[in-house]
C-alpha cells in the first residue's frame, strides 16, 4: 500500500477532510479521539439517549466523550470517569481498557477506546452539560434488543457500538 502522504482538503473547528491518493476521509482536528464507556450497575447496562446533529435524530448510545478536547493531559480513563459522571450521574472506582476501535474505517480516521467501568455507583442526576440534552436508561442486557427495536420504530438512531448487545 504505497499511498502518498495525507493532504488536507479543508478544516473546520472540530473536523477536517483529508485526501490520500484516491481516498477521501474525515478526521477530528488536533488528533482528538473518543472514549466509550461500558458501565453496569445492579445487572443493568447504562445507556444514554441524546440528539445528534449528523443523523438529525435522537440516538441511543453508550456513554462517551472526547479525550483531550478540553484538557490536553486527559487520558481515556480520566475522560471516562468525567463523562460517566456528567452524562449519567454515575461514577466508578476503576476503568479497564478493552481496546481501540474504528467505527467506520472506510470513511473516518477517528478511533475510540472502549473501556469498562468497575465499581459503578450513583452520585448525581446526570443529563450532560448545558449544551446536551441527555436521558439515561438502565436496562438488563436481555432487554436491550427489544428496547433498540422500540426506539428504532420511534425514529431514533442507534450507535453501532450497541451491536455488543444484539444477537444476530
Amino acid at each position: 500500500d504505497d499511498l502518498p502522504p495525507p493532504e488536507l482538503m479543508w478544516a473546520g473547528k472540530f473536523v477536517r477532510a483529508m485526501r490520500r491518493g484516491k481516498w477521501e476521509y474525515a478526521s477530528r482536528t488536533n488528533g482528538i479521539n473518543a472514549v466509550v464507556i461500558l458501565a453496569e450497575i445492579d445487572g443493568k447496562v447504562i445507556l444514554v439517549e441524546q440528539p445528534r446533529a449528523a443523523p438529525d435524530c435522537r440516538c441511543i448510545e453508550l456513554p462517551a466523550g472526547l479525550v483531550g478536547d478540553q484538557d490536553a493531559g486527559a487520558t481515556p480513563e480520566s475522560t471516562a470517569v468525567k463523562e460517566l459522571e456528567e452524562e449519567t450521574g454515575f461514577t466508578c472506582e476503576r476503568v479497564e481498557r478493552l481496546g481501540e476501535f474504528y467505527a467506520s474505517p472506510g470513511m473516518l480516521a477517528e478511533s475510540f477506546t472502549l473501556v469498562r467501568a468497575h465499581g459503578v455507583r450513583r452520585i448525581g442526576a446526570g443529563g450532560g452539560d448545558e449544551n446536551e440534552n441527555i436521558e439515561v436508561h438502565l436496562l438488563p442486557r436481555a432487554d436491550i434488543a427489544d428496547f433498540i427495536e422500540q426506539k428504532r420504530a420511534e425514529g431514533y438512531g442507534v450507535d453501532v457500538k450497541l451491536l455488543l448487545f444484539l444477537n444476530f
